[in-house]
């Protein structure tokens, strides 16, 4: 009989934790308990799984040696405040948040990239998830990079407010509600209108001039391929969709790759769905990728601008690929491979 084990979702009620509950049932993950987890605001609440109520714990007076893996998405405060309770409980923390994301002792992993990462979790008992942005895009990058390599990435991502979690999804449901209707609106959870509008601002700027989210591209993309050679410039964009983040990459490949060869490669790549013709609606959007697994990707082409250019467009759910579903791939590797 398969080993069961106990799981911990801290965040369980939020938007990512729904999708953790959802995946864990769909993927048949071997479930023994589950402790769903939240603050006081959210104790008490039930959710669903398997059909079953559970009732939601309060992260703050878990016992977590009753656990063997614990999913965090609640913030990275959050994470980092539970971080030594949870190493000392001998349970491995699955952190979907930036907190340890930069920690050189901490892999960093999207399983489809560097999975072989996952055997230096017993450093600090914590794995990181990638930002949802650097996920969907290093699974299309990875076939590419073992081909000819890649020296440059730049990319502009177009990403929706479910990244900013669900009081954002309301604010902007609620502005346009609002503006149809000709009253006025006063945002909250963004700096200026999100409704009818986009905002070259995402997380807070650096010194640099570029934005947290931009830069967390950068170091990402290194870190995952263990490569710090390859240059990532990155504009990110907020846009007044619910769920689904894009990104228009233009690649700087080390050797010629022609687009019909980097297309066969991504139709051979698990995790990757390639939806590219030249006709109208032959390329994949936001709506395709909502509740989907894959990675998509469409628009191929060689860049004429430069001799070993490749242009992508690629989206991905981001609260899948991007979140969930990326940790619980690599609690799949870590039970198959180093929890037996």
């Amino acid at each position: 009989m398969m080993k069961q084990y106990n799981i911990a979702i801290v965040g369980a009620t939020g938007a990512v934790g729904k999708i953790f509950i959802e995946l864990l049932e769909s993927r048949k993950f071997p479930v023994n308990h589950i402790y769903p987890l939240g603050s006081d605001r959210s104790a008490g609440e039930t959710v669903l799984f398997n059909n079953r109520p559970v009732v939601v714990g309060n992260a703050e007076n878990f016992d977590f040696s009753q656990v063997d893996i614990a999913f965090f998405s609640a913030g990275a405060s959050v994470s980092i405040q539970y971080a030594e309770k949870v190493r000392a409980a001998g349970c491995v923390m699955i952190d979907n948040t930036s907190a340890f994301r930069y920690d050189d002792e901490v892999p960093l992993v999207v399983p489809e990239v560097n999975k072989e990462a996952i055997k230096d979790y017993k450093n600090k008992y914590i794995i990181a998830n990638p930002n949802c942005s650097t996920a969907q895009m290093v699974v299309v990058l990875k076939p590419i990079y073992d081909a000819v390599g890649i020296s440059r990435v730049n990319v502009a991502t177009y990403q929706s407010v479910s990244g900013s979690g669900s009081e954002a999804i309301s604010e902007l449901i609620e502005q346009v509600g609002l503006l149809l209707n000709g009253r006025p609106i006063k945002p909250q959870v963004y700096a200026k209108q999100i409704a009818f509008n986009l905002l070259p601002h995402i997380d807070d700027f650096q010194e640099n001039g570029y934005t947290k989210e931009e830069m967390k591209m950068v170091w990402e993309t290194q870190k995952i391929f263990n490569d710090p050679t390859i240059q990532v410039n990155a504009t990110a964009v907020r846009v007044p969709v619910v769920c689904g983040h894009s990104e228009a990459v233009h690649l700087e490949t080390k050797e010629k790759i022609s687009a019909a060869q980097v297309r066969t490669l991504l139709k051979a790549t698990p995790g990757v769905k390639v939806m590219d013709t030249q006709k109208p609606g032959g390329y994949p959007t936001p709506l395709e990728a909502t509740g989907e697994d894959d990675v998509f990707v469409g628009r191929i082409r060689e860049d004429i601008s430069h001799p070993t250019g490749i242009d992508l467009w690629i989206v991905a759910d981001n609260l899948r690929k991007g979140a969930a579903l990326n940790s619980i791939q690599i609690a799949e590797v870590l039970i198959d491979q180093y929890l037996k």
